[in-house]
């Protein structure tokens, strides 16, 4: 049998969605066919729209580039539910059908988080075991990087769920970063037994007495401090956690143009000191983090943030061609069919507390 990374794969693009539709997704598709010599992308939108784009940075449609039409586009701000039942020609939604239908083995795109989510979970369906999608992604750390989720999809969650997303956290970094046993934390308020909320307790016994390896709680900077490979919680957290983490990097960001640009000595301070500022700014730049997957589903499906430039947008489509080569969701349908095959699991003894 060959190896996984040899074979050819073709992925789904959402053309039109995000704030910069075309502009990003076309550029970031050509260079990532240079990347990846056994990729083909499918640009799903507008033809017109499309085949104008692509003869503006000179490349036409060929065996690897090739454009499907959709007559619709999912506003970034429109209700998902008016997305699923009235869009159903929308580029959002033709390019999961590419993935449904086997066309395409994942799909990207950068629009309408809510309709993505709505969308994906309605045409691709749920993995056995799984009963909701969780949305992951790479949250940068002071040894490279952790993984992080929910961040959004599930504002409430119960105990149950948060294990179903350990686990498929876990085996997400697995597959995709080769870390053989990932540490997994739950986050909480503290990291002594008696703190969190009713349901975090609940789901701290649950991760205990599964197979997972989980180190206990983790607090806030602890998604920084590179202790743990995998962070859970609810996506309500998550998100909160998420955004104040962006807001604090753009704060010290224009603390520092600031102080620099104050006067001579500091602007002569900041020519000095500019190699490693950049350095530091590539090390934390957020485009190398974009892409977010949806797990749980019978399919890929990558979000990127909806203001990605091409080069973000590139790295989600790198994301999307790791997971298909990995196999990610069958990996995780694997890993739950293996738990929910101890029928003693939820009865299990939890630790000491």
């Amino acid at each position: 049998m060959s190896d996984a990374s040899t074979k050819a794969i073709t992925i789904a693009l959402d053309a039109m969605g995000g704030d910069h539709g075309t502009d990003s997704v076309v550029p970031a598709a050509v260079a990532a066919l240079d990347r990846h010599p056994d990729l083909s992308i499918i640009l799903v939108g507008d033809h017109d729209t499309l085949v104008a784009c692509l003869a503006n940075v000179h490349v036409a449609e060929s065996d690897r580039l090739r454009i499907h039409h959709a007559s619709q586009t999912v506003g970034m701000d429109e209700p998902p539910a008016q997305a699923l039942r009235g869009k159903k020609d929308s580029s959002m939604r033709v390019a999961i059908n590419l993935v449904k239908e086997g066309v395409a083995k994942a799909a990207v795109s950068a629009g309408n988080t809510g309709a993505l989510m709505a969308i994906s979970r309605f045409v691709l369906k749920m993995l056995p075991g799984i009963e909701r999608p969780a949305i992951i992604s790479a949250i940068p750390s002071t040894t490279g990087h952790t993984h992080m989720l929910d961040l959004g999809a599930n504002v409430d969650c119960e105990a149950e769920h948060l294990l179903q997303f350990a686990l498929m956290g876990s085996e997400l970094a697995r597959a995709v970063e080769g870390v053989e046993n990932p540490r997994v934390g739950l986050l909480n308020i503290g990291e002594e037994d008696i703190k969190g909320n009713a349901n975090v307790k609940e789901a701290a016994k649950l991760i205990a007495a599964s197979p997972l390896n989980y180190i206990g709680y983790v607090e806030g900077n602890d998604v920084f401090a590179g202790g743990v490979d995998v962070v859970v919680c609810d996506g309500f957290v998550g998100n909160v956690a998420l955004k104040s983490s962006e807001g604090v990097a753009k704060m010290i960001s224009n603390g520092l143009r600031e102080e620099f640009r104050r006067n001579w000595l500091t602007m002569i301070a900041g020519l000095i000191a500019y190699p490693v500022l950049k350095r530091m700014r590539t090390r934390f730049d957020p485009r190398r983090y974009n892409g977010a997957s949806l797990l749980g589903l019978r399919g890929i499906v990558i979000k990127s943030h909806g203001g990605a430039d091409a080069l973000a947008f590139g790295n989600a489509i790198d994301i999307a061609v790791k997971e298909v080569h990995k196999s990610v969701p069958s990996r995780i349908e694997e890993r739950i069919s293996a738990l929910l095959a101890k029928p003693d699991r939820t009865q299990a003894e939890p630790a000491d507390q």
